[in-house]
């Protein structure tokens, strides 16, 4: 009997260590904890599709409970030793911007006499999960406008299922002009001058979006001052770039998640993923992909060798018949700020893009980097070479890594100094 027991539990334990074991980078640090979380998230996934499947719920909002959970355990563990990212004297409110709903953070040295920093924040989550008023987020803005004595306004736009593209993007425009407005500005004491727009991941193409509208909008008399983009993410028409092959099986964002993300958000058939998966969806038949266009995610001439590697571009001659036609949004600049032409991103503002060796979407980033600067926009480029999608929020017990609060620092110094 007892060693019935004892095989039972080498074999759990083999199997455990079996389902949660991922080959990682030698740069990625604590990798069994990095290993911990994409378990978890795995799991969540499984059980949310079992859920749907089973008729409860949709799978992303089942995946929505999970996340809020796991952050109402960690926020309550905080709190509890005190360190919860509550900042004495900053004070919160949840109202709304243009009909928007929004958390404003004020910071504690109040705004009399003195005109303070201004910071809109578009939060990640693939356009489908991601909340400003809980984890992450939530301490970092309150981290923000303590330390930089900033006004922080997060954002609460409509995520999918609910709504698809142009949605979201519609949110935050609306947000963005209501906060630009002189009487708002006033309100809260914001110098005009000083005035940013931040996001990660889905939030950066968002900030990315909005800051390339608001920059050619002549109606705006204000504008923002500069923009901070996290591992954004800026294209769907190439999904092998060398970041997205040599990373496609990183946590915590796989190159398949991430096709999923566009699929969705743009209301495109998730059956479709394959053709998207080989670049069948931007063959060189659709006319309506020019070689303008196509110049301007071409990563062989925008990445420097060090990215490039020994990738080679997937170039399709035929691929799917119409495509382009029945799914504008792929050639939208307002979904695929990498697609703006020079004269729009010349007039952008300054830019500090953060991005990460071992993630899918470092290329989307470095690209756009390049090509601001090439349009004459001054550029901060923070590259880790030991980071991975996600760590700019993994900075608290128990998802606390040293690269997270490496890039976090790097992005809160940056701000100081340019805005």
């Amino acid at each position: 009997m007892r060693l019935l027991s004892l095989l039972l539990t080498v074999s759990l334990t083999l199997a455990l260590a079996y389902y949660i074991y991922i080959p990682l980078p030698d740069a990625i640090q604590q990798p069994w904890k990095l290993m911990m979380l994409d378990a978890y998230l795995r799991t969540a996934f499984h059980v949310a599709s079992l859920k749907e499947w089973l008729g409860f719920d949709h799978h992303t909002r089942s995946l929505r409970q999970f996340t809020f959970g796991f952050e109402g355990i960690l926020k309550e563990f905080l709190s509890s030793e005190s360190s919860a990212g509550a900042v004495p004297g900053v004070k919160v409110s949840d109202i709304t911007f243009a009909g928007i709903p929004v958390r404003v953070y004020e910071p504690p040295a109040g705004g009399e006499g003195h005109l303070r920093r201004g910071l809109m924040y578009f939060h990640g989550g693939g356009w489908a999960f991601g909340t400003t008023k809980k984890g992450p987020y939530d301490i970092t803005n309150r981290m923000v406008s303590d330390e930089l004595n900033t006004v922080v306004v997060s954002v609460e736009y409509r995520l999918y299922p609910d709504v698809h593209f142009p949605v979201p993007y519609l949110d935050c425009l609306a947000a963005a002009k209501h906060f630009l407005s002189p009487e708002v500005l006033a309100k809260y004491s914001i110098d005009p001058d000083r005035v940013a727009v931040a996001g990660d991941s889905a939030g950066g193409n968002l900030a990315a979006a909005v800051a390339q509208e608001i920059s050619v909008d002549d109606s705006m008399s204000v504008k923002f001052s500069v923009q901070a983009l996290i591992y954004p993410v800026l294209q769907a028409l190439d999904f092998n770039t060398p970041s997205y092959l040599q990373n496609q099986y990183i946590p915590v964002l796989y190159r398949t998640n991430m096709i999923q993300f566009w699929l969705q958000y743009l209301n495109i058939d998730l059956s479709l993923m394959p053709e998207f998966l080989v670049n069948n969806h931007s063959a060189l038949q659709h006319s309506s992909l020019t070689p303008e266009l196509r110049s301007r995610l071409d990563w062989n001439v925008l990445l420097t060798q060090k990215y490039k590697k020994n990738y080679k571009p997937v170039i399709v001659e035929k691929g799917s018949e119409g495509f382009l036609k029945k799914v504008p949004g792929l050639l939208d600049v307002r979904a695929v700020p990498l697609l703006a032409g020079p004269e729009v991103l010349a007039k952008c503002p300054r830019a500090y893009i953060l991005t990460c060796e071992h993630d899918v979407l470092r290329d989307d980033g470095l690209m756009y980097a390049r090509r601001l600067q090439d349009a004459g926009v001054a550029v901060t480029s923070d590259h880790y070479e030991d980071g991975f999608h996600g760590c700019f929020s993994l900075t608290s017990w128990p998802l606390e890594f040293d690269v997270g609060k490496r890039a976090l620092r790097g992005y809160l110094n940056w701000l100081q100094n340019n805005l």
